[in-house]
C-alpha cells in the first residue's frame, strides 16, 4: 500500500512562476491582475499586492482600476522592499511595474525560484512608444505574458499605444483619460505627425 507517492508531491509543491500582464493605458492591465489576486485570495492562498509609492492617482493603499476596482496593497519606493514583506506569500502581485527599477527583476526571478507566484501588471511602452522600465526584461524571464489591448478612440480597432494628448515630455507622468489616449498604431503615427506639425 502506498500512503505518499512522489506524484502527489509533485502536485501539492509550491510552483512558482513569472506571469505578466502589459499593454497600453486603459487596457485593462490592473483589472486583470486584481481578477488573479482576487482569484488566489479566494483560494485561501496568501497574498501581497505591491504598488509604486508614487502613484496615488485613485488611492495611497490601495491599487484601483480605471473602472474603480481596488484590492488593497502596500505601496512602496524599491523593489527590494518587496522582499521584506513575501516571507509567507503564496502569490505576489505588483502593479505599475514600469514605474520600478531594473531590480524589479532579479526580485521576481528570486521570488519565482522560491515558488511564489509573481504576477505583474505594467505598460511595456512609454507615450512615445518606447519600451518602459523593466517590463522588457519582465516579458522575456516571464512564464507568461498577456497582452492586452485598449481599443482606439480614434478608429476602434485594438489599441496597443498610449498617446499622450497634454504638452510634457516627462516620461513618467501619472494620468488618466485627460492626459493619455488609447491608440491604433496607424491613429498613434498619424497623432505623432500631428504633434509635430503643432510644435
Amino acid at each position: 500500500m502506498v500512503l505518499f507517492s512522489e506524484d502527489h508531491i509533485q502536485e501539492t509543491r509550491r510552483r512558482g512562476r513569472i506571469e505578466v500582464i502589459c499593454g497600453s493605458m486603459f487596457s485593462g492591465k490592473t483589472e486583470e491582475l486584481i481578477r488573479r489576486m482576487k482569484r488566489a485570495k479566494f483560494a485561501r492562498q496568501r497574498v501581497e499586492i505591491f504598488k509604486p509609492a508614487i502613484d496615488t492617482r485613485y488611492s495611497e493603499g490601495d491599487v484601483v482600476s480605471h473602472d474603480s476596482n481596488s484590492i488593497s496593497s502596500t505601496p512602496i519606493d524599491s523593489s527590494a522592499s518587496i522582499l521584506l514583506f513575501t516571507s509567507e506569500i503564496d502569490v505576489v502581485g505588483i502593479d505599475e511595474a514600469q514605474f520600478f527599477d531594473s531590480g524589479l527583476i532579479d526580485v521576481c526571478n528570486q521570488l519565482a525560484n522560491n515558488g511564489v507566484r509573481v504576477i505583474i501588471a505594467g505598460l511595456d511602452m512609454d507615450f512615445k512608444g518606447i519600451p518602459f522600465g523593466p517590463m522588457p526584461a519582465l516579458c522575456a524571464i516571464a512564464d507568461e505574458v498577456s497582452k492586452v489591448h485598449a481599443i482606439c478612440v480614434k478608429c476602434g480597432q485594438l489599441a496597443s499605444f498610449s498617446h499622450r494628448t497634454v504638452k510634457n515630455d516627462k516620461q513618467v507622468l501619472l494620468g488618466e483619460t485627460a492626459q493619455y489616449e488609447p491608440l491604433c498604431r496607424e491613429c498613434y503615427q498619424r497623432a505623432l505627425q500631428e504633434d509635430r506639425e503643432k510644435s
